[in-house]
């Protein structure tokens, strides 16, 4: 099997009937959306990373039985201006895009100014993200791109800015049973502090939803629920995702930084803003716990061993204690086997660190009357650890599930509950993926699927109505077919058995994907 993932990608905006094989549920109507980038080349400029491409949405409708395919590429203005140009004129996280060699020295030097306070892409190739009742595609900027679910064309640039002071946000929110959405963003030196800002973005009324007035981003009323201050000014740390149960959110600072003042000279010295990331293994994560009913980050501090964290699996609460379970890295390596000139089929990296499914109990209790070196953790079915080490601070160790397992997926039914099942690709070898599992978290054991010179995308699990257990349910997969003569396809999975109950052709070429929404019929 050989794929190029640096070849570019073909829109089929028109809606396509897929081939349907085997039986869908009944149940299943909706909308799977899933995005990631599709354009690596243009003109005589090409990307050097995998990340930084221009994002292709695809959208795979599921009504009585049958599977619709179209597929868009997103519409920015990023796209516009390099489209316009026909070169790559916006820098992106691990590409700097210089002027072409024509340009005269006023316009060069505006691109230098643009680049010491960057304005930055809205190429949001990451996820799709749900504030109210609109639907964004997103990365990890400030700007994010109102879409349409069904037909994917591009619609509003919203600026995270105008309002909240946000210049990175993360692309995985999470969302409580009333529809609200809360998310996480860095604030860059605003009013002279760095810090990170934990934000809620309320769920429509029915007073908006019968107002006459024009539309406005959600994020028009969005609220402030808490700030954490950074560490160290002029370096914040890098994070992807975060934890939320009933009454806390999780935020881990962990030692994978950016640091400021080399991005603000990165285009001059002729690198890219990844280069400005940094990991310092001699330092501590530092896990905060923030009171959802206060508002306040809890005084006591929870502190583990230097870890790279992208992707978060659940978080819950049990007897005083609270639970979190992640996917963790030992260093920054899978960055950069994402490099195009890395990236070719059957690669094999030693410097390649497998993720470890690590879970971290955090006790809530005070620690006033423990002596130091006890263990405060005192739930019977986990290894995990929290030892004082003075007061007011626990020294964390997490217990190993498993390795080489990613894009954790749950039944979001329980998002914020305990949770039994997870499932994911599985990243033994590389960071590509030739299979996904199901992993159950009590008996510690794995199931798998897999089919030859077939890639899966991350794995998206949706419950039945009334589902009388936890994996009650489908798993859908968009599947990457190489075999000569045969199409890609979309996976239908049972969610208890992980066997196939159906699958999709259709007729287009998809592409590696990152991220996965769905959107149930009537939503």
């Amino acid at each position: 099997m050989s794929t190029d993932y640096s070849n570019n990608a073909e829109e089929s905006p028109e809606p396509r009937k897929a081939e349907v094989k085997g039986c869908i549920p009944s149940w299943l109507q909706g909308t799977l959306l899933r995005n990631g980038p599709g354009i690596f080349s243009l003109g005589d400029t090409s990307y050097s990373h995998w990340f930084d491409g221009m994002a292709i949405m695809n959208s795979f409708a599921i009504k009585d039985g049958e599977v619709t395919h179209r597929s868009r590429f997103l519409r920015g203005d990023t796209y516009k201006a390099n489209m316009d140009a026909n070169r790559i004129v916006v820098s992106e996280m691990g590409t700097m895009a210089y002027p072409h060699p024509s340009k005269n020295f006023i316009f060069k030097a505006i691109t230098f100014l643009n680049h010491t306070v960057p304005d930055f892409t809205d190429n949001g190739a990451s996820n799709f993200i749900k504030y109210g009742n609109d639907f964004y595609a997103t990365s990890e900027t400030n700007y994010i791109r109102k879409i349409d679910p069904v037909t994917l064309e591009t619609l509003d640039k919203v600026d995270y800015l105008k309002y909240l002071p946000v210049n990175l946000v993360s692309s995985h929110p999470h969302y409580d049973k009333e529809g609200n959405a809360y998310n996480m963003g860095t604030s860059i030196a605003e009013k002279g502090k760095t810090k990170y800002t934990l934000f809620k973005v309320p769920a429509v009324t029915e007073k908006d939803k019968n107002s006459s007035e024009k539309w406005a981003p959600a994020l028009k009323s969005s609220e402030v629920v808490c700030t954490v201050p950074c560490r160290s000014l002029l370096t914040p740390s890098y994070y992807h995702s975060f934890g939320m149960t009933d009454n806390y959110f999780i935020f881990i600072e962990q030692p994978f930084k950016l640091d400021i003042l080399k991005m603000a000279t990165a285009y001059m010295r002729g690198v890219n803003w990844a280069s400005c990331l940094k990991f310092c293994p001699d330092e501590s994560t530092l896990i905060h716990l923030i009171d959802r009913k206060t508002c306040k980050v809890l005084q006591t501090k929870y502190y583990t061993g230097a870890m790279v964290v992208y992707h978060h699996v659940n978080a819950f609460e049990d007897d005083g204690h609270v639970i979190f379970d992640v996917i963790a890295y030992s260093d920054t390596s899978l960055y950069d086997m994402f490099y195009l000139s890395k990236l070719k089929e059957g690669f094999q990296d030693e410097s390649y660190s497998k993720p470890s499914y690590k879970r971290f109990v955090l006790p809530v209790l005070s620690d006033k009357d423990v002596t130091v070196g006890e263990d405060l953790v005192k739930l019977k079915y986990t290894t995990a650890s929290a030892v004082k080490e003075k007061e007011g601070k626990l020294m964390c160790q997490a217990e190993v599930f498993c390795k080489g397992f990613e894009l954790p997926r749950i039944n979001y039914d329980f998002n914020g509950k305990k949770h039994r099942f997870v499932y994911g690709n599985c990243a033994e070898e590389s960071a590509l993926s030739k299979e996904i599992a199901k992993f159950d978290t009590e008996t510690k054991e794995m199931i798998f699927w897999s089919e030859e010179n077939c890639l899966p995308s991350e794995p998206v699990f949706i419950p039945r109505p009334n589902a009388e257990s936890e994996d009650d349910g489908v798993v859908l997969v968009s599947v990457i077919n190489s075999n000569p003569g045969q199409l890609c396809f979309i996976l239908f999975l049972d969610g208890k058995t992980f066997k196939e109950v159906a699958r999709a052709y259709v007729d287009a070429k998809l592409q590696m994907d990152m991220h996965g929404f769905f959107i149930p019929q009537g939503n």
